[in-house]
């Protein structure tokens, strides 16, 4: 497991996976099938995967998160970077650090809490937490009443950021006043399209983003790897069309739940049985179940064509 301080290259290096985190039909973490997953994601060409909102870490016991912690690197391949999550209330984020400071990880992602915080105030526990930890954390954008833009560049500036997930939804992801605004004070090195493929070309052509995390990367982890390989070369038509294959999935993540659906589409797929959902999210409808099964199946049938 990779414990030395992190770097451009390493955000670049892999298509950052986030998976779900399985479970067992007790809500105990299923070691097993974690680690089937996470052969599944190296085999297919990816080296980092990043626990937060698709393994539901949001509603996960101090507990578990301590099992988690000690658990995953005896799950993943040896040469995998594996960065869990803290947060997102301030409470918790202190709580995670102090668990973490045991731990040689080298950074963590912080988890963006909407209610009941505000910009300045979201910054100070950012500030705090990774002073705790003493290593610089991951900031993930997911709403521009997060952080302002000059919150993030003081928090980078300060040497407490060592990358910047970005998941602020767009209806054009070409159109984006936020993320421009944020790269003219930000090395665009540290900032990582952060909502799957849908976007992924885009950030990359127009903005220079030049990493991206995936979800629907643990059904598809070949074909995704492929789409990065294609924009390093700039076969961007190549990278177009198996963006294409994605889009099913994608599609029901975003009219459903992108958590709830990722979780199910796992299993449908055959790459690991993932369990029951953790509350408070809770498990797909038999009609939504049977549209992720056929996407989901629908993208790992293409594996082998990437």
């Amino acid at each position: 497991m990779k414990t030395t301080p992190v770097t451009h290259a390493d955000l670049q290096r892999s298509v950052i996976a986030v998976p779900p985190l399985a479970r067992t039909s007790d809500l105990e973490l299923d070691g097993e099938a974690n680690r089937r997953l996470l052969s599944y994601l190296r085999e297919g060409g990816v080296s980092t995967a990043m626990y937060g909102g698709n393994a539901n870490l949001y509603n996960i016991s101090l507990r578990q998160y301590e099992e988690l912690l000690d658990r995953l690197p005896e799950w993943a391949p040896e040469d995998m970077w594996l960065i869990p999550s803290v947060g997102p209330s301030f409470g918790q984020m202190l709580d995670h650090v102090d668990v973490l400071r045991g731990h040689a990880y080298p950074t963590a992602m912080v988890l963006p809490l909407v209610s009941p915080a505000t910009p300045a105030g979201a910054a100070t526990g950012i500030r705090k937490a990774a002073e705790r930890f003493g290593k610089p954390v991951i900031v993930y954008l997911k709403s521009e009443t997060f952080l302002t833009t000059d919150l993030v560049a003081e928090l980078v500036g300060d040497g407490l950021v060592c990358g910047i997930k970005y998941a602020i939804v767009r209806q054009d992801p070409a159109q984006d006043a936020y993320l421009e605004d944020l790269l003219t004070k930000v090395d665009s090195n540290l900032v990582i399209s952060g909502i799957g493929e849908r976007p992924a070309i885009v950030h990359w052509r127009r903005f220079g983003l030049r990493a991206f995390t995936s979800g629907s990367v643990c059904v598809g982890p070949r074909q995704s790897t492929a789409i990065l390989e294609h924009l390093k070369a700039g076969r961007f038509e190549d990278a177009e069309r198996l963006r294409a294959r994605f889009l099913p999935l994608e599609d029901l993540r975003d009219s459903v739940n992108p958590v709830r659906v990722l979780h199910h589409a796992v299993a449908a797929a055959g790459v690991a049985p993932t369990g029951p959902i953790l509350p408070l999210l809770s498990d797909l409808s038999l009609e939504d179940a049977e549209r992720v099964r056929a996407a989901a199946r629908a993208l790992a049938a293409e594996e082998l064509s990437a």
